[in-house]
């Protein structure tokens, strides 16, 4: 639907509301608080990147957003919906299953390692979910499969085996994967970290692409100069709580945290 002058799209909700908000996020295991207090926002085509150094909390957020994790204290809203709880602290469990399922796939994830399953094809990892979780139609989901495989650029892998693929492709199933649940958000846990440089950079073509199409985006990513460059908004997290954000040109340009600086110095070394 266009937005031209004799098309103007109305207001609503999804224009105000974001499509996942995190407020004083908590989360520890046992004793150890990893996460103290976070607030995050990702309006409809935002892309935010969350950087950090390892154990800063940065997966561990996203895992808590997908509820893969439960969070002890704190709000996670999807498109202004509160996931809805039950008991306190460590006892702490979302309440409505469907609501948990409703939601984990409408945030589609894209992990380090793949987890593409071994046994089916590349075509009919791409098809599962759609067909098992959302019931879709098997040739309407088929022909959203062999589109989004040509998105990644890998639509002539469709009938191998994961173990036949490079990790860069591998990654780009994985996300193929992603996309044809038709998610609201693609949550990106280190899509690039377990790659060779070289098949990094097929990976972060087909991240930038997304970003370019508007798609809402939230990147766990070491690669600061991917977050740099997809970014809307970027978070720095140190040690559980959120040192310093902005957008990429002036958290980049002009940190103002000492710990940032160094951080920014550190990652500029390797």
């Amino acid at each position: 639907m266009g937005t031209g002058p004799n098309n103007i799209k109305p207001a609503n909700l999804s224009d105000t509301t974001p499509v996942l908000e995190i407020r004083n996020l908590h989360k520890a295991y046992g004793d150890l608080e990893v996460i103290k207090g976070v607030d995050i926002k990702a309006h409809r085509g935002d892309v935010v990147s969350l950087i950090g150094s390892s154990g800063s909390g940065k997966s561990t957020i996203l895992r808590c957003a997908n509820l893969l994790e439960d969070s002890q204290q704190g709000d996670i809203l999807f498109k202004g919906e509160p996931v809805t709880w039950k008991g306190e602290g460590h006892g702490r469990h979302p309440a409505d299953a469907k609501q948990v399922l409703r939601i984990r796939t409408n945030l589609s994830m894209v992990f380090q390692q793949f987890n593409l399953w071994s046994h089916m094809t590349i075509l009919q990892n791409v098809m599962e979910a759609p067909l098992t979780v959302l019931g879709r139609d098997r040739a309407e989901v088929e022909a959203s499969a062999h589109a989004y495989l040509n998105k990644v650029g890998i639509s002539d892998k469709h009938d191998v085996y994961p173990a036949q693929l490079s990790g860069g492709q591998q990654q780009r199933a994985a996300i193929a994967r992603a996309l044809c649940m038709e998610p609201e958000a693609l949550l990106f846990d280190e899509p690039t970290s377990a790659l060779d440089p070289e098949l990094e950079q097929e990976v972060v073509r087909v991240i930038k692409s997304l970003a370019e199409e508007g798609r809402t985006m939230l990147i766990v990513t070491h690669d600061m100069k991917l977050a740099h460059d997809v970014s809307d908004h970027v978070v720095f997290l140190h040690q559980g709580l959120i040192e310093e954000e902005g957008d990429p040109k002036s958290l980049f340009g002009s940190p103002k945290s000492e710990r940032l600086q160094g951080f920014l110095s550190a990652t500029a070394d390797h």
